[in-house]
């Protein structure tokens, strides 16, 4: 089975989730995670990583072997700080 792209656990958590804001990047093995949905309003990180997985449904247990996720409320990421350099990839 082919190693998944970001763009394509993009697509899968996208799929079983609401966001108003996703971003993933990784390697095909490793991958990092920016999740922003009204969804986990008033849910512990925990109740909220449950949800991603939860979207992410048989293929994180199958294809996705380490996904680190930020998981935050449209009102906490507005109230994130934007990062203090901008550097483009």
């Amino acid at each position: 089975m082919a190693e998944p792209t970001p763009a394509e656990v993009e697509r899968y958590i996208a799929q079983g989730l609401a966001c108003d804001h996703l971003q993933v990047e990784g390697d095909g093995r490793h991958f990092f995670a920016t999740i922003v949905s009204a969804e986990f309003e008033g849910k512990s990180r925990v109740v909220r990583h449950q949800r991603v997985y939860q979207a992410l449904g048989d293929r994180m247990r199958e294809q996705i072997h380490a996904l680190s996720m930020k998981t935050l409320t449209p009102a906490e990421w507005a109230a994130s700080p934007a990062p203090a350099s901008t550097h483009h990839h």
